[in-house]
This record gives C-alpha cells, structure tokens and sequence, in this order.
C-alpha cells in the first residue's frame, strides 16, 4: 500500500494531532460530567472514528503498483513544426506551376509536412507586415487540417502589397522556440518559413534574431518565379519572387533555403534539413494498475457522521418546548 495524500504529508500529520487532541479533550468533559447518558460515549466513539476515517481518505491509500503502460521515448521525444507562413498579397499571384497561385503551393507543401511528421505538435504563424498566431503550439492536427486548407492571403488594402516585412513574424517566432524548448526540452524545434520574400515591399526589412541553438532543422521554401505574375486587385503592381531576401532569412533562422515550384514529385526537397521521423515505438512498462481505496473509509465516515446527524435531530424534537397557546 501507498500514501499520495490530497495535502503536504506535515500539514495532514498537524490536522489529525488537532482532530485527536479535540476528541481526547471532549471525552474527559464527557466522563467527567455529573449527569453523563447511558449513549455519549459511544456517540462520541462514532463521531471520533468518523473523523478518523476522513483523515485516513485524505491520506489517499492506493494498493498495488502505480505503473502505466507508456511507449518508449513519451511525446516530449515528437519534434515541435513551426509554420512562419506568409499571407501578404504577394502569395496569391498565379505564377507556380499549373497557373496555380503562390498560396496553392504553400498549401500542398504544408499538407506533406504535415503527412510527414503525423505525430508532431504544430504552431502557425502568419505574417504580412506584422505577425498573427493563427496556432498555437499544439498536436492537434485533425482540427488544423481545415484551418490551413482555408489559408488565404491578407484582403489586399491599397498599401499592403508595399507593406510586407519578410521578417515580421521574428519576435515570435523567437518567444514561441523558447517557450517550447522549456516545455519540451527532449524535442527538435523544426521551422518551416513559406513566403516570396517581400519583392515589392518598400518597407525596411527586419531581421530573425533567434536564440542560439533554438532550431534543429526546416527550410525556407521560396514561392514565384523570376518573371513574377500580377498581383491581385492590384493590376499595376507585379511581384517576382526575391531569393535573395529568402536565402538571407533562411541564413538567419539557420536552415537550407530551398525554391519551391509547385509540382507535388518535388516534395522530398523539403526535408534536406531535417531528420528522418522516428518510428512510433513498441509500448513499454507493463504492469498492474494502482486501485485508489479512499472512497472505502469515506463512505464509512458518511455512514458514521449520517447516524449521528439522525441522533441529533432526534434529540432536538424530544428536548424542545411544546408549542404554547397565546390568548389574544
């Protein structure tokens, strides 16, 4: 049999002395009272086992081993997959392969990362000239599915196009590596940045500055093509893709930049940067369940303090008054 009890194992031991100091205090009244009923004693023994019994169920005894079965390498182990995802109005010319816009691409490219680490928590930050935590870390990819299926650029405002900074996502993306290597220090932190780098932004263009040794792997994956297409609601502006600008990002975050076409035979170029994922281990650690026996003395106690409340209430109806008629 083991303890887990409900408070500190020092303050429990403080509360059952006060409980037994209360009781021994009350019996010596009882034995010493001149006009003692036959019953107080043994209504007193009720109420102390009660108490007694309620101090054994905070103790919480459990019987028998408390073992699990759990897999080899726990979830801490699965890589965490942040997604810096560009939503400026770039990402919807039509330049990729198959007249597809650049945010179809993106799209297809998230879907394999996805399929590639099924087991991973996933973050998504968007970003056009300030970034949105669209998805906090999380493994949870049946809900996400959707949510990036529907991924669209920014409605386009007549200055946004000129907006774009290709590092707004940097702070946090920073504070979110931090957050999820003390959350999860056994597990690779791999970004996958998707975007056009900023070719038609005027904007000045930040920089990542990223804690050291807070990436593990990814890639900046690049999107259009050198000729550019024309930008949505905004036919007099054309956007070509700045590699450039991505490889200096891909330099920052420190992971392989790599230009992304759109034809799905070319998704293995993702991954250059990262590790192949681990297979799902075999289940470790069999052995019985612990049995928690705390209700037992619970239920006990309920019955003994229940009896007393009855001899209580009895008491009361025999002891008061009769009703007394008032002659108006």
């Amino acid at each position: 049999m083991t303890l887990y009890p409900v408070l500190p194992p020092l303050l429990l031991l403080l509360v059952a002395a006060v409980v037994i100091a209360a009781r021994v205090v009350t019996l010596r009244r009882l034995l010493t009272a001149p006009r003692r009923r036959p019953t107080a004693v043994w209504r007193w023994a009720g109420v102390t086992a009660a108490a007694l019994l309620l101090l054994l169920a905070a103790a919480r005894p459990v019987v028998g081993a408390d073992a699990q079965t759990t897999p080899a390498g726990s979830a801490d182990g699965e890589p965490n997959v942040f997604l810096v995802v560009d939503r400026s109005p770039e990402m919807g010319v039509t330049d990729m392969a198959g007249e597809q816009s650049r945010m179809d691409a993106a799209r297809a490219d998230i879907a394999a990362v996805i399929a590639r680490y099924p087991r991973a928590r996933f973050a998504v930050i968007a970003f056009a000239s300030s970034p949105d935590l669209e998805w906090p870390l999380s493994p949870d990819t049946w809900s996400l599915r959707p949510v990036l299926a529907a991924e669209t650029p920014y409605a386009a405002a007549p200055d946004a196009v000129f907006e774009t900074n290709v590092a707004a996502a940097g702070n946090v993306l920073r504070y979110q590596l931090i957050s999820a290597r003390q959350q999860f220090p056994r597990a690779q932190n791999l970004v996958f940045y998707l975007g056009t780098g900023a070719g038609a932004s005027r904007a000045p263009q930040r920089q990542f500055d990223l804690a050291e040794n807070s990436v593990d792997g990814g890639a900046v994956l690049g999107y259009g093509t050198a000729a550019g297409g024309v930008v949505p609601q905004r036919p007099s502006v054309r956007s070509s893709v700045d590699e450039s600008a991505l490889r200096a990002v891909a330099e920052q975050i420190g992971v392989p930049y790599v230009a992304r076409d759109g034809r799905p035979d070319s998704e293995d170029a993702l991954f250059e940067g990262t590790d192949e994922p681990a297979e799902a281990p075999d289940a470790v650690t069999v052995s019985s369940a612990a049995v928690e026996t705390y209700w037992a003395p619970a239920i006990a106690a309920a019955a003994l303090i229940l009896l007393e409340l009855t001899l209580m209430l009895r008491d009361y109806r025999r002891t008061r008054p009769p009703p007394v008629d008032v002659i108006t």
